[in-house]
């Protein structure tokens, strides 16, 4: 699945809101673009993700411009004012309501197992706002991941959390190398970095991708399963929703400490 930007710009001219830009994000190989000022990556994602027509170049998925079928596939990740969830929410506040979205369980055991299959079992009351750039761009992915269709990501500034950007950059090849393609909006500074970091073949995860048969492809995810960096498979056969849903995330949390509730779930600032 490949997504292509291809001379897009909005404006023209010193000063235009999103200066020219051009890059391309593929299975196997992920793709960053520095985008400068403060409104200029939100443009980008919107653009990127198929929500906002350019005033000029073209972006396109497979070689196809159908605006629709890229917002089908691809979600946006982070992305300020449009899909930030807010930062006073926990992190299970924020993944109940990603699970209820995605139609799976949201009950408090469901996304008790989530977030223990994604390395945040102990950070279940630690506010979004205090969580490290790391681990909120790995919680944003994997719960965007779980809506149906998607494919793909476009993740929104993640430097501006602070933090490695080894660190929130190895999360990103972990999607990559699950298949997932990740198109990362950055500023200058941060893509310095990440050029300057080494990047991991991802020509095997390629290869199946481009036609592969299943049988090859079983056959190296068994190989492979010990030696993931990331979950392969979140399990969501155990948090698809109930025929009669009696499980909801407003359920009273019987812990006897007295920390944020995270059992009631505030909205957030999405793009649906």
């Amino acid at each position: 699945m490949r997504l292509e930007l291809d001379h897009v710009a909005v404006g023209e001219g010193p000063g235009a809101p999103l200066p020219e830009l051009t890059v391309v994000a593929d299975r196997g190989a992920p793709g960053f673009v520095a985008v400068e000022t403060v409104d200029a990556p939100v443009l980008a994602s919107l653009i990127a993700g198929g929500r906002m027509a350019p005033t000029s170049g073209q972006v396109t998925l497979d070689g196809s411009d159908d605006a629709a079928a890229i917002r089908a596939s691809f979600a946006l990740v982070d992305t300020p004012s449009v899909a930030e969830p807010f930062g006073s929410l926990t992190v299970a506040q924020v993944a109940r309501e990603e699970l209820a979205l995605a139609g799976l369980r949201s009950d408090r055991a469901s996304t008790a197992l989530l977030l223990d299959e994604i390395g945040l079992a102990e950070h279940r009351r630690t506010r979004l706002q205090a969580l490290s750039t790391e681990l909120r761009v790995r919680l944003l992915c994997e719960l965007a991941v779980l809506r149906e269709g998607v494919r793909g990501l476009v993740l929104t500034s993640p430097e501006r959390h602070g933090g490695d950007v080894a660190a929130w950059l190895a999360v990103v090849h972990d999607l990559v190398a699950r298949g997932v393609t990740v198109l990362t909006i950055t500023g200058a500074a941060a893509l310095a970095a990440v050029e300057a970091l080494p990047v991991p073949d991802f020509g095997q995860h390629g290869e199946h991708a481009a036609g592969g048969t299943d049988a090859d492809a079983d056959a190296d995810a068994d190989a492979d399963a010990d030696d993931a960096t990331g979950p392969d498979d979140l399990g969501t056969t155990s948090l698809d929703a109930p025929d009669v849903d009696t499980d909801t995330y407003l359920d009273t949390d019987a812990d006897t400490d007295t920390p944020p509730d995270d059992s009631a779930v505030a909205p957030t600032r999405e793009d649906r």
